[in-house]
């Protein structure tokens, strides 16, 4: 079965064309990522486990439900990644938040880690890495093995924009991971950038060069 899941949600379609253009100053990217992201997470969660229980409400006693098991936890990719906490957060806000610092080698293309700080028990919590840009697939690949290195097993991948390479790549690596994406473009060019893509995802969020 396919787990990898494209957005076509016109809100999110609409988001992210605004998101592509050049003209999209760093204040608009962050609130553009942010929402997308909220969206994102509204669909990506759909599958979580829900337990009853009792809630009294004015009128009488009824069932209620809530998410089953530990809290959910956010692992951003650092640093891009981080745009993506807030709205996810909106939805989740009791969820945990690790970090992992990867970056990729400019000549390898190969990520390199550098931070790592994971919530407790990560083995019993549903974990959605996320990462603005599936490229190459390598900072994705190495983020979810170590999460597994560590005990994790419910894991998702969220992207905003992937390349066809970077997703056949994750699917190989992980095809046991849920890949949500708001749209899979053409393709690498010899840089390790997606065509058309956005640019470098982190310097429009952040205004760095």
């Amino acid at each position: 079965m396919d787990k990898v899941f494209i957005m076509q949600h016109p809100l999110i379609q609409d988001k992210v064309s605004r998101l592509r253009n050049q003209n999209t100053g760093s204040k608009e990217f962050r609130e553009l990522v942010k929402e997308l992201s909220l969206l994102m997470c509204f669909e990506a969660t759909r599958t979580l486990t829900l337990v009853d229980y009792e809630v009294t409400t004015p009128v009488a006693t009824t069932t209620g439900k809530h998410i089953a098991g530990k809290n959910l936890s956010l692992i951003p990719i650092l640093r891009a990644g981080i745009g993506m906490v807030d709205g996810m957060l909106e939805l989740v806000p009791t969820a945990k938040v690790g970090h992992i610092g990867l970056y990729r080698d400019p000549e390898t293309l190969q990520p390199v880690e550098y931070y790592c700080k994971l919530p407790t028990e990560v083995s019993e919590r549903d974990l959605y890495v996320l990462d603005p840009m599936l490229a190459t697939g390598g900072s994705a690949i190495a983020a979810i093995q170590f999460l597994k290195d560590n005990g994790g097993k419910n894991i998702s991948f969220l992207c905003i924009i992937a390349a066809p390479e970077g997703v056949e790549r994750l699917k190989s690596a992980h095809p046991d991971v849920n890949i949500y994406v708001c749209a899979v473009d053409e393709s690498l060019d010899e840089h390790g950038y997606i065509v058309p893509g956005l640019g470098d995802a982190g310097d429009r969020l952040f205004g760095t060069k």
